[in-house]
């Protein structure tokens, strides 16, 4: 009679072994360190300046791949939390910036206070820069139908425009464009995130005003 073979046992099943590695979190230092000199400073400020003097007091390497982590870190905690503020991209650095949502009641704050405005036509002059730049004065006479020349003066005094250049023409007249002032009055990143042009003169406005 023919003898049946035993079976096969079954090999031992092999557990499974949890995938424990994980991102480890940021060092709350660093984040504490990012946030006090974004409180600290009144314009946009580079990432490689902000990493720049937290290295020698943390005793810790900090790169800027670290300041950009540690502030999606600290935006993250800001909208859990419901933050009026956020730390947002102007004129090639960062900056604490309250949310749009807010800007009603600061305008209404700040409209209390007396200021002093750009007048219309620095206004209408800083528009034309803005969009045109860089521009010699004459094609900024020719656009406005006036002279420029006091204008321009003033807007230079304020740090809102500075001279360009030169243009490669008769005379060599001086261009004129915009500055990283101008850029952090609106807060802009960069001259691609201008406004439509019929909508710059109102938010001039209304940034002058708050």
């Amino acid at each position: 009679m023919p003898q049946t073979l035993p079976e096969a046992a079954e090999p031992p099943a092999t557990a499974e072994v949890p995938d424990t590695h994980e991102t480890p979190p940021l060092d709350r230092g660093l984040l504490a360190a990012v946030e006090a000199i974004l409180l600290s400073v009144e314009r946009p400020i580079p990432v490689a300046k902000i990493a720049e003097p937290i290295t020698p007091v943390l005793g810790i390497e900090v790169g800027g791949a670290d300041v950009e982590a540690a502030i999606t870190a600290l935006n993250d905690e800001y909208d859990t939390q419901g933050r009026a503020f956020r730390i947002e991209p102007v004129s090639g650095g960062y900056r604490l910036m309250t949310r749009p949502e807010h800007a009603p009641v600061i305008a209404a704050m700040h409209r209390a206070r007396a200021t002093t405005r750009l007048s219309r036509p620095a206004l209408e002059t800083l528009s034309i820069i803005a969009y045109r730049q860089p521009v010699t004065r004459a094609e900024l006479e020719a656009i406005r139908g006036v002279a420029c020349g006091e204008v321009l003066r003033s807007l230079l005094d304020r740090k809102m425009i500075k001279i360009a250049g030169r243009a490669e023409e008769l005379g060599r007249p001086m261009l004129y464009g915009t500055t990283p002032q101008f850029l952090d009055a609106f807060g802009l990143a960069n001259i691609k995130d201008l406004p439509k042009p019929e909508e710059l003169a109102d938010r001039l406005e209304q940034s002058q005003g708050s």
